[in-house]
């Protein structure tokens, strides 16, 4: 017995040599650098709520740039250099202030901005955003349940040169009015595009744009989670506006 546990120990050995020669030590600088490219660079983030509806669904993965705003060291936050900021109207992957939670939002002011909502409707700058029907078969709309589409109102929403989709669900308690706030320096305010059902600067306050991942461009991929993760393969490698 104590031959077979010390020939048995010297194959382990053995073993265990040949995949860190072979196997471990040539791979773990590509690893590493995959790892510290989805840190500083570009990495994908799944959405599991529906607080970005019809823009973004339950589902989705979206891709993120995280060099939109500044290049940060890999696996910190700590910034090497900074080139420009979040814009009105921009889609960003950021960290919840009061709990580090990972959020996706849309960057509604920015700093130096007078933002009000009165009952959904979105003033910044003491303008009023225009508001026009959004199209029935618009592609976030047709994946929405059939209870979900009838109970709840959709439009496009513009600030500035940019229009982006929104929903309310009348229905559903939600804080529907806020402000006017000025947004702080350093600092910016974040809606989500289904007003009722998102949890935002209206519940945590401002977003500091230091906890900003970087800029969401695009659903990389898509499955329906109420469908087995059927594929949506039309929402595959789209731009997010």
């Amino acid at each position: 017995m104590n031959a077979f546990a010390t020939a048995f120990a010297a194959l382990a050995r053995r073993a265990s040599r040949s995949l860190w020669r072979n196997w471990i030590r040539p791979l773990t600088p590509t690893v590493l650098g995959i790892l510290a490219a989805k840190s500083a660079l570009a990495d994908i983030n799944y959405v599991p709520s529906g607080s970005m509806k019809p823009t973004i669904l339950e589902g989705d993965v979206v891709v993120i740039n995280k060099l939109a705003y500044d290049l940060k060291v890999p696996f910190t936050r700590k910034r090497l250099a900074t080139w420009n900021a979040p814009a009105r109207g921009e889609i960003v992957v950021c960290f919840a202030p009061d709990g580090g939670v990972r959020l996706v939002k849309r960057v509604i002011a920015i700093a130096g901005d007078t933002v009000e909502l009165r009952d959904d409707v979105l003033f910044l700058n003491g303008t009023r955003a225009d508001y026009a029907p959004l199209a029935a078969n618009a592609a976030g709309i047709r994946y929405l349940e059939p209870a979900e589409r009838a109970s709840a109102l959709f439009a496009t929403e513009r600030i500035g040169p940019a229009a982006h989709a929104v929903m309310v669900e009348p229905q559903r308690p939600a804080r529907r009015s806020f402000g006017p706030v000025i947004v702080p320096a350093g600092q910016c305010l974040v809606l989500g595009d289904n007003r009722d059902n998102s949890r935002d600067s209206r519940y945590f306050g401002f977003m500091p744009c230091h906890d900003i991942i970087g800029r969401a461009e695009a659903v990389f991929v898509s499955g329906d989670l109420d469908h087995w993760l059927r594929p949506r393969y039309d929402r595959f490698c789209t731009a997010l506006e």
